[in-house]
């Protein structure tokens, strides 16, 4: 029997990816999404009542043209198509070519000697919003529902395809936004809970590093690793079946870690918006310890370790979430987010020259409320040098703007 080539699968695809621009997180939560699209519902973890299964909604957010959104996902997305049987949707979606794809993508697979089946679909989109209407309540419920993964049967109505059924739906999707376009297209009610609870939202305003021509930097390894990759990508996708087993200590972790998580509330997003995915975090917990674990071992079992790493990747990706989501329905928070990004860059900037840099894009008011949040949240100082009043960078770890009134004097 064939055997892995990389006693981490993960870790030698970083390696592979290494080379890109893109920030760590997002080659990260694409490996993610490329492992997950190789195991589909082969694997799940069983609590009776209901089941997860390793399905995933992962959208990259950046401003346009920083990080290579899509690119970044396709060098994941590219290796998981050259595993054979492997099924993607389409990248602009409708109900006709939803359901198509999940009524072609059906088979079964063999566990224990008993057949399972299956109608699982990776989706890769360059753009979210050819695959998405956030408008559409309907699609948007049905995408709620398939994330679950719940066994049993799909049934669509539809006026001129009739009924169709389809057996065990499952979609892990890996798609790329702008803040803009959130800011622009995603109703309020979609946020606290539904789609966006059951989303993993990757922000990136930098590039890790400047890579002008990566074809030079590629060591003469490179293919062979590639190679590599997909050929333990294979194996991964046509060994591993049937249930994750926790073990005794990973156990008695996620027992611990569910206490405190509910008893000990985190404080660092916005309950009140986000607190649908707070509850909700146990699962995507759980969904990424069984991708790590398939990326470390065959044997169905997630160990302690498993766990803590996937809590530790959720608490990273969480630091940029009120980001993200202050774009919705928050003119003056979407001034304080590019405020700061030019802030950052330049140091220090007069006042009447910041808002000619930015007038065309906010009104006065937003200006001035995002100047007051900056300032006060200690990432800005106030200098005053002769007539002149300056802006002067001064940093935050965690960008988390709040809004206050300040003295509209300060700008003109």
């Amino acid at each position: 029997m064939p055997k892995r080539i990389h006693p981490n699968w993960i870790k030698a695809y970083l390696e592979y990816s290494g080379y890109s621009e893109a920030p760590d997180q997002f080659h990260f939560w694409t490996a993610v999404g490329t492992l997950a699209g190789a195991l589909r519902r082969r694997v799940w973890i069983d609590q009776g009542y209901f089941q997860w299964s390793p399905n995933f909604y992962i959208i990259f957010v950046a401003p346009p043209g920083i990080v290579s959104k899509s690119t970044t996902a396709s060098i994941g997305m590219n290796l998981l198509k050259q595993v054979p049987g492997i099924h993607f949707g389409p990248d602009a979606m409708t109900w006709q070519a939803l359901i198509t794809s999940l009524a072609g993508s059906g088979e079964q697979f063999l566990v224990d000697e008993t057949y399972h089946t299956m109608s699982a679909i990776t989706i890769s989109s360059s753009e979210f919003g050819t695959f998405l209407n956030p408008n559409d309540r309907e699609m948007v419920d049905v995408l709620v529902s398939l994330w679950d993964g719940q066994v049993g049967t799909f049934e669509k109505k539809t006026k001129t395809m009739g009924d169709d059924i389809i057996q065990n739906p499952w979609i892990n999707l890996l798609a790329c936004t702008t803040p803009a376009w959130i800011g622009g297209n995603f109703p309020e009610y979609m946020i606290g809970g539904g789609f966006m609870s059951r989303s993993i939202f990757v922000y990136a305003d930098k590039k890790r590093h400047l890579v002008a021509y990566p074809k030079d930097q590629l060591p003469a390894t490179f293919f062979d690793l590639q190679k590599s990759l997909v050929h333990d990508l294979e194996l991964i996708g046509t060994t591993l079946a049937g249930e994750y087993q926790l073990s005794e200590s990973a156990t008695k972790w996620g027992v611990d870690w569910y206490r405190n998580h509910y008893e000990n509330p985190s404080t660092h997003l916005d309950t009140e918006r986000l607190g649908g995915y707070l509850a909700r975090k146990q699962t995507h917990m759980h969904k990424v310890a069984m991708v790590l674990a398939a990326s470390k071992r065959d044997e169905l079992v997630i160990e302690r370790e498993d766990l803590i790493e996937a809590l530790q990747h959720l608490d990273e990706m969480e630091k940029d979430m009120n980001l993200i989501f202050s774009y919705i329905n928050a003119p003056e928070a979407r001034a304080a987010n590019k405020l700061l990004l030019l802030l950052e860059t330049k140091g220090r900037v007069e006042m009447t020259e910041f808002f000619q840099d930015v007038f065309q894009s906010f009104s006065h008011n937003d200006f001035i409320q995002a100047v007051g949040g900056l300032i006060a949240s200690g990432q800005a100082r106030r200098e005053q040098i002769g007539n002149k009043i300056y802006l002067v960078y001064v940093g935050k770890e965690v960008r988390t703007v709040p809004l206050v009134d300040i003295n509209k004097e300060i700008v003109g």
